[in-house]
């Protein structure tokens, strides 16, 4: 029997607080090499179904598959990207996730995992935050208005608590004054649509971009001695977030998965500066020097993260008796 997981299952049992804590010991597997995460295939889907252009594909298929040692059960995520689903009235990526038991090969779970994928992405920012934002009151900048801005901010809020006191959002779009709305009833800490990136990030402790932007999105003279910047948007060589200031005056730059962070269009043309990988951050092998120290953190994102969610999505279902079996 395979127990499918609808969103509404998924969104019941996927607690930001109880997550951080399984993703954090994920990455310190990733980080000691205790994880299988091969590389992850894409290909061009739908090519010859536009009579108007038989020879371009409508989208992107991604293969995204990961054990972590010693986990009952193993991932694999299958994705697709298209751009067109907006204006179908679909989601632009859409994803799902398979579950097998790791000692017999034998299927446990089908379930939606686009909520999963943005609450591990979130959970990113909300651990850098965690080990890494400056001691004392916080105040978050948030460049981008739309999923993963939301939650990046509420997973550094469940990972910082009380600590947070403002939110300022800044998109070029009016999304930024619902992003706001939406964050500050949901989190009761005053969120503000900003006119201008500088209003966002210059008196911000820790900054999140999460924007498919393929030009830097704020100037980094604007930082503030001693802010966390967690970059989440670009995972391509095209994509960028980051201008070359920013990244000349961190400090330390931390990566989710370092050699794939390095390909980015934020690091490419930082070749020469060291990556110091999250998961060591999380192990206790670094910690930053100075408050006045600004970090930055690229992350590119790492199926080993789906893998942990869905393994913790999958038993809390169960105990709560949610999804339908369904034999195969």
């Amino acid at each position: 029997m395979v127990r499918v997981l609808s969103d509404a299952d998924v969104a019941s049992v996927l607690e930001l607080e109880a997550l951080l804590p399984v993703l954090a010991e994920a990455f310190e597997k990733q980080y000691a090499g205790e994880v299988e995460r091969p590389e992850r295939p894409h290909y061009p889907i739908g090519t010859g179904l536009d009579p108007d252009a038989p020879t371009e594909p409508t989208g992107t298929g991604l293969c995204m598959p990961a054990y972590v040692h010693g986990e009952p059960y193993a991932a694999t995520k299958l994705a697709t990207v298209c751009p067109d689903n907006p204006d179908r009235g679909l989601p632009t990526v859409t994803a799902q996730l398979a579950l097998v038991d790791a000692e017999t090969g034998q299927p446990r779970s089908y379930m939606t995992a686009n909520r999963i994928t943005s609450a591990r992405t979130g959970c990113i920012g909300g651990l850098a935050a965690r080990e890494l934002a400056a001691e004392g009151p916080l105040e978050l900048g948030v460049i981008g208005a739309g999923t993963q801005a939301r939650w990046q901010t509420r997973a550094i809020a469940a990972a910082v608590g009380s600590r947070l006191e403002a939110i300022r959002v800044y998109s070029p779009s009016d999304s930024k004054v619902d992003c706001a709305a939406e964050l500050e009833d949901e989190l009761d800490v005053p969120a503000t649509a900003v006119e201008t990136p500088r209003e966002a990030v210059a008196a911000a402790s820790v900054v999140v971009t999460a924007t498919t932007a393929t030009e830097p999105v704020f100037l980094g003279e604007a930082l503030a001695e001693g802010t966390l910047v967690v970059a989440v948007g670009a995972y391509t060589p095209e994509m960028r977030e980051l201008d070359a200031t920013t990244v000349d005056r961190a400090a330390t730059v931390v990566a989710d998965v370092p050699e794939e962070a390095a390909e980015t269009g934020d690091l490419l043309e930082h070749g020469d500066r060291e990556l110091v990988p999250l998961g060591g951050v999380l192990a206790g092998s670094f910690d930053r020097e100075s408050p006045d120290d600004i970090v930055v953190v690229a992350s590119v994102g790492s199926a080993v993260l789906d893998a942990a969610t869905a393994a913790f999505v999958y038993d809390r279902a169960r105990e709560a008796e949610l999804g339908t079996d369904v034999p195969l």
